[in-house]
């Protein structure tokens, strides 16, 4: 059986025993210490120890008065219990403490002796093995969750990239498509800008605010594929022409779908265009059916198209357009988004441009 060489500590109150079993024990090759009561064996304890060898009759601290405090220090060392009366009450008691084994006294048998110390030495061993092992595990563990943490943020941060840079395709795709028609151009960005306008003043939550930014820059993508010579048209549309105008909010919102991180603003984009009373399109969806952020669209989508300048007919000014969404209120428009809006386009106009742009750029996508 190969050597093994251990740190044992050896408590007795009989200096004797003390003596003689630390011989025993260094003539085997052991590192022995000695103490002559419990309460010491609790003071110098450390996981250095490889066995704690325990006398139970000892004044001061018994011995399972020591195994119950070493209990509690959780360093998980082997105690064999040394006694010289051992009853099946002491073995009951002592099992019930967690002790690893028992030795009688005067010790007879060396060869038993040994064979039960090296035993008690080899548990130490398992014990030690499985903390590192866990110790390991565990490092292993934080260290994959760090890279798996990082590798999630590069991800995020490539998944924004992207988004961003599909934001921004788009967006051009529907300037493009705006710049070539004098009565539209400008009409997404001064769309968007009423919308941050609105949804700051009723106080919409940041998150909120950049879905209500993306969908009032694409409300209109869906004209990409409408026949520009209906955008276009010198004079009133036919019904044929305005069906087909119509199809553009449906049409957006198809558009829209295979960006998953845009769903919030897909609906919206698709029912910018409704009612409060249901007589909108796509759908006829009434005001229970739409969020406060399709209902903030409606109102500044309206508002922009009134003030617009058109070749069949002559715009509005400010107070001349709020006046008429206050007379649509709760019909078309929403009441609340109404009274919103007609406070803060007044303070907007009265700043000017330089309040509208710091709005954007604090809501950039």
């Amino acid at each position: 059986m190969k050597d093994i060489h251990a740190k044992i500590l050896v408590a007795d109150d009989d200096n004797m025993v003390r003596t003689t079993v630390s011989k025993i024990l260094e003539m085997f090759g052991h590192e022995v210490q000695s103490v002559s009561d419990g309460k010491y064996v609790a003071d110098i304890i450390d996981d250095s120890y490889d066995v704690i060898l325990l006398d139970i009759n000892m004044p001061g601290m018994d011995g399972f008065e020591t195994i119950a405090a070493l209990n509690e220090l959780q360093h998980d060392i082997p105690v064999i219990f040394l006694t010289g009366a051992c009853s099946m009450d002491y073995v009951v008691k002592a099992i019930n403490l967690g002790a690893y084994d028992f030795l009688t006294k005067p010790i007879e048998d060396l060869d038993i002796f040994n064979v039960k110390i090296r035993r008690a030495i080899e548990k130490r061993m398992y014990i030690r093995r499985e903390y590192h092992y866990k110790r390991e595990l565990e490092d292993d563990i934080r260290t994959k969750a760090a890279e798996l943490e990082k590798t999630n943020k590069l991800l995020l941060t490539y998944s924004h990239s992207l988004e961003n840079a599909t934001v921004q395709l788009m967006s051009s795709l529907q300037n493009a498509m705006e710049e070539k028609d004098f009565y539209t151009a400008g009409h997404t960005m001064r769309v968007t800008e009423y919308a941050v306008l609105l949804g700051l003043a009723m106080d919409i939550p940041e998150q909120d605010m950049v879905v209500l930014r993306r969908a009032s820059q694409f409300h209109d993508i869906g004209k990409l594929v409408i026949d520009l010579s209906c955008i276009q048209k010198p004079g009133k549309l036919t019904e044929e022409e305005w069906a087909l105008i119509r199809k553009h909010p449906a049409v957006g919102a198809n558009i829209i779908k295979p960006l998953g991180f845009m769903e919030k603003e897909q609906f919206i984009i698709c029912h910018h265009h409704e009612r409060m009373d249901g007589k909108g399109y796509p759908d006829g969806l009434t005001g229970d059916n739409l969020d406060l952020l399709t209902r903030i669209l409606m109102v500044v989508d309206s508002y922009d198209a009134m003030t617009s300048k058109r070749n069949y007919r002559q715009n509005m000014n400010m107070q001349e357009a709020v006046t008429e969404l206050k007379r649509c209120s709760g019909t078309q428009f929403d009441p609340e988004c109404v009274a919103a809006f007609g406070k803060a386009i007044v303070n907007f106009t009265a700043t000017g441009d330089a309040f509208s742009q710091e709005y954007l750029d604090n809501f950039k996508a």
